[in-house]
């Protein structure tokens, strides 16, 4: 078994792979936003998944960007592996299936890679799901482990954090972090469910909550199925009243 502390390691895939909830739809950037760096790069996104309930909305949100051809950062924390099995079907509920979908993988003791320095340019951060621990240790600053560190240079370069918060109820304690690291420029995510969908599975609702985290990320799902049934469109008025 590998040491906590051994170097970052990195697995490149290649993004022509699709995956099997969007074969239907296409992916592409938003057009206020760039696909590619002015250097030829990809986007560069850190996608951390800490030990809160939530691994179906990693997993999928990990696959979407894969689809759309973003380099993904990936920390995972001891107890966010942890929690995969108890959330995921087998053989998909491991920590290396997970690390499988990202472009490069870290130890969460790491604080000497790459990330957690400024000059190693991003374009933003997803903590997904996001523990009370984890908000409460970027709401103080205090960087005891990569992902923090890596929340706080997103934060102090001024780049996009989505906290995707996963607690309920919620206490003054949580809602006064939510408020500091709001007003720090972070965006708080709940992943509320939202049923105007009409949602028939529990991943329809996965797919809900991680297109709004595609959109705070600045990227785009777009295609009929999107727009149809996932997005807002307004009530139906000449619908309802055809049905009197």
């Amino acid at each position: 078994m590998q040491s906590l502390f051994c170097y970052s390691r990195q697995r490149l895939f290649g993004h022509n792979a699709k995956c099997r909830f969007i074969s239907e739809n296409r992916l592409q950037i938003r057009p206020q936003s760039i696909s590619h760096r002015r250097n030829g790069g990809s986007k560069r996104i850190i996608v951390a998944v800490t030990g809160a309930t939530g691994s179906p909305l990693a997993v999928t949100l990990l696959q979407r960007l894969r689809e759309l051809g973003v380099e993904t950062h990936l920390i995972l924390s001891k107890w966010g592996g942890a929690t995969l099995k108890y959330e995921l079907d087998a053989p998909n509920n491991t920590p290396r299936y997970l690390e499988s979908l990202a472009s490069v993988v870290y130890s969460p003791m790491d604080v000497s890679a790459s990330i957690s320095s400024g000059s190693f340019r991003t374009d933003g951060m997803i903590v997904v799901p996001c523990s009370m621990k984890t908000l409460a240790g970027i709401r103080m600053g205090y960087d005891s482990d990569l992902i923090v560190r890596a929340a706080s240079v997103t934060l102090k370069e001024r780049r996009r954090l989505v906290l995707v918060a996963r607690e309920t109820p919620l206490s003054t304690i949580h809602l006064e972090n939510m408020l500091e690291v709001t007003k720090a420029n972070a965006v708080i995510f709940p992943p509320v469910m939202a049923f105007y969908t009409r949602p028939d599975s529990v991943q329809d609702m996965v797919d809900q909550s991680v297109l709004r985290m595609i959109d705070m990320l600045d990227l785009k799902l777009v295609g009929e199925q999107e727009n149809e049934d996932i997005r807002w469109t307004g009530f139906d008025w000449k619908g309802k009243k055809e049905t009197k």
